[in-house]
């Protein structure tokens, strides 16, 4: 298959002539696979860039998401990118078998995401920044946090950000005045603002799962004092069921020169009870 984006000829000199990738399969994390299972992947992924991403992406920076002060709205072929990819497995590829994923190389994986953020580099973050949060939970998170916001990310119903900057931080991390105050039932209140969230808000998900940067009161100064929470836009029950909406809100978008389909966001944690959160890993 020839493609406007990406040379696959190149792409199986990198990694069969180059790289050696089939050597992967004389290991047993990869033994179940073959070069026939890798190549298919890639014929997918470039499929799929071609027919669902790379056909919206100037209409994406020529429509750029609205908010109208409680919801956002995007261009309907976003969401059809977002549920092809997820129908794929592309946000679990990279995932154990036992996980429930397809537990591929993690050099496939990366060529086959590369094809779809040729085609479209903005309607690519959607998965691409979820499959990232996901990988946190997943190395980091306790097992009740995988059941609740890993396996829901993994099979696309959720989507995850990465909540890091703050209005007056800059991109010195060690200044932010986000705050973690922890309850009795050992889950966090968190409060804040966070600004230029990437893929903050949306309605491509039934939930978005924030993995937020906060302080925990008495926590020592600098980055040694940095956590990382779990914070649902949706509060999840321990069923797996959605509950009542988190105190987070979006308080507005931000406007771009370029990448427009992918909702830029500013965010504000708590500015009633406290958004609801939870410690990943150890303080």
């Amino acid at each position: 298959m020839n493609s406007n984006y990406l040379n696959p000829r190149d792409i199986d000199f990198y990694l069969y002539e180059f790289l050696d990738t089939e050597a992967l399969l004389g290991r047993p994390r990869y033994s179940d696979h073959s070069r026939e299972i890798f190549d298919a992947t890639l014929n997918g992924a470039q499929n799929i860039a071609e027919k669902y991403y790379a056909n919206h992406y100037s209409k994406g920076d020529d429509n750029e998401p609205t908010f109208d002060g409680s919801n956002v709205t995007m261009i309907p072929e976003t969401q059809v990118a977002w549920d092809v990819a997820a129908e794929f497995g592309l946000m679990a590829a990279h995932h154990d078998a036992s996980e429930g994923g397809l537990q591929l190389p993690e050099i496939i994986c990366k060529a086959a995401s590369a094809y779809i953020q040729a085609a479209n580099c903005a309607s690519s973050g959607y998965y691409i920044v979820t499959a990232s949060a996901g990988n946190l939970v997943r190395n980091f998170g306790s097992k009740i946090q995988k059941e609740q916001f890993l396996h829901p990310m993994m099979d696309g119903r959720f989507a995850g950000t990465m909540a890091l900057s703050e209005p007056a931080q800059g991109s010195a991390l060690a200044d932010i005045k986000t705050s973690a105050t922890r309850q009795s039932d050992g889950s966090y209140r968190i409060r804040g603002q966070k600004i230029y969230i990437t893929n903050g808000d949306h309605n491509l998900t039934e939930n978005i799962i924030h993995m937020v940067l906060a302080k925990i009161e008495g926590a020592p100064p600098g980055v040694r004092g940095i956590s990382l929470f779990i914070v649902p836009k949706v509060l999840v029950n321990e069923d797996g069921s959605l509950g009542e909406r988190n105190d987070v809100a979006l308080a507005g978008l931000l406007h771009k020169m370029g990448n427009r389909t992918a909702t830029s966001t500013v965010l504000h944690f708590g500015e009633n009870e406290g958004a609801v959160g939870y410690l990943v890993g150890e303080p």
